[in-house]
């Protein structure tokens, strides 16, 4: 699948926003500290990704109900959902001035129902001729998601039969319907049930 930027512009997907702020103290902290070990773009991007997909607690893996969207307020829990994880790993690699966007697939339940939007992240590393998509949703049994830029190595394949779909649009930013369920959800469980089911 060939990825399209959502913006033709290279600028949108290096910014900070009110949701991928990467220039608060939480994210410039962090990514400061992933970049000791790791400091060119490559060993860079693939510490921020194991460090999200590690780290970071995905919500309903753990039972969290705590809500957290902002990318600074995600690092500082150490807590959230696909589409959490993706905006804090975003904003770690923006913060390093690699250009990265939000990506999302529309996926189902094994008989086809309860759709629902799952959130990616793609990054283009300086001297890249195409964007790749990584997932740092976090690994389980039956999930092996792991940095590669060459093969996608995501959390799930899209499965046709079952009405799912791969969105090939890279989001500089969530979309607005997805904002919407994070501001007004009470806890993880509502949040669940107002995720939009794509696009």
């Amino acid at each position: 699948m060939e990825l399209t930027q959502q913006s033709p512009d290279i600028e949108p997907y290096l910014a900070a926003d009110e949701v991928i702020d990467h220039g608060h103290p939480q994210v410039r902290e962090t990514a400061a500290r992933l970049a000791l070990d790791a400091d060119a773009a490559y060993p860079y991007a693939r510490a921020a990704f194991e460090f999200v997909r590690d780290t970071v607690a995905h919500s309903a893996d753990s039972g969290d109900q705590r809500v957290t969207w902002r990318a600074s307020e995600v690092l500082a829990t150490r807590n959230g959902i696909c589409h959490a994880k993706s905006i804090a790993l975003v904003a770690l690699l923006r913060a390093r001035s690699i250009p990265a966007g939000l990506c999302y697939q529309r996926l189902a339940d094994d008989d086809g129902t309860n759709p629902m939007l799952h959130g990616l992240v793609a990054l283009r590393l300086p001297g890249a001729e195409r964007w790749a998509r990584v997932d740092p949703r976090g690994n389980k049994p039956g999930v092996d998601a792991q940095f590669s830029l060459e093969n996608e190595r995501l959390a799930w394949v899209v499965r046709e039969e079952f009405n799912e779909i791969d969105y090939p649009v890279i989001c500089a930013a969530p979309p607005e319907a997805l904002l919407q369920a994070f501001r007004s959800a009470r806890d993880r469980s509502e949040l669940w049930r107002n995720l939009p089911a794509g696009l």
